[in-house]
């Protein structure tokens, strides 16, 4: 199965040399579960011809906002909303599970409760779920045709499901401790509280569900839509 990757953003340069960009990490992540990968860098403004040009969609991660005003923004909601439409399947995260909530009629802003920074838990339907996080903005109000699929005392619409076609999650499933710890030292200092940053590191640990989560995005992908 070809899954698109629909780039947002970048990984900072250094930790790019290090350990790749954000597609490296979403293929490492989802490795070894029958799907194939092409890039597009969106952000530049490389996007696919149409919407089954490949089999699913996965959107990445972003350090810009989904209600800000970007040359990319608007086709990628429109993208969004035609694959929705054909039954295209779409993963979002972070930034991604934020633009598909947008574009589907939800709420994305600046949270005002702050930063999630590092290990976070999440409550998947019953499942306890740890991912790494790395976000301030959050949907703030879900589309009317989202279910609400994962959910935290910090971030109510932590994963929404949308039927078959689109699933989305907040957190980072694709980040390691390391790459956390990276964006720490690059682009936290003096944006995110060095308190805030500071307790992240003291929750690393190895307890971490990005493979059973992967595991989930693959199924979503896979399922039968006949």
């Amino acid at each position: 199965m070809l899954i698109g990757i629909l780039q947002t953003g970048q990984a900072p340069d250094v930790l790019r040399t290090e350990m790749g960009d954000y597609p490296d990490m979403f293929i490492r992540l989802l490795a070894n579960r029958g799907l194939t990968f092409r890039n597009y860098h969106v952000e530049g403004m490389d996007f696919p011809k149409g919407v089954h040009d490949c089999d699913g969609w996965l959107i990445t991660g972003s350090r810009h906002g989904a209600y800000e005003d970007h040359p990319f923004i608007k086709p990628l909601e429109d993208f969004i909303r035609k694959a929705y439409a054909e039954r295209v399947p779409v993963v979002g995260i972070c930034f991604g599970h934020q633009i598909i909530a947008q574009a589907l009629g939800g709420k994305v802003e600046k949270f005002k409760g702050g930063w999630a920074v590092g290990p976070q838990e999440y409550d998947f339907a019953g499942t306890p779920v740890n991912l790494n996080a790395w976000h301030q903005d959050q949907v703030v109000e879900r589309p009317a045709i989202a279910e609400l699929a994962g959910t935290s005392a910090f971030c109510e619409n932590a994963a929404l499901l949308y039927g078959d076609r689109a699933y989305t999650i907040q957190a980072h499933p694709e980040y390691g401790n390391d790459f956390i710890d990276g964006l720490m030292r690059t682009r936290g200092k003096g944006v995110v509280p060095a308190d805030l940053m500071e307790d992240a590191r003291a929750r690393f640990s190895d307890r971490n569900s990005s493979a059973a989560v992967a595991d989930r995005i693959a199924d979503f992908f896979k399922q039968n839509r006949n």
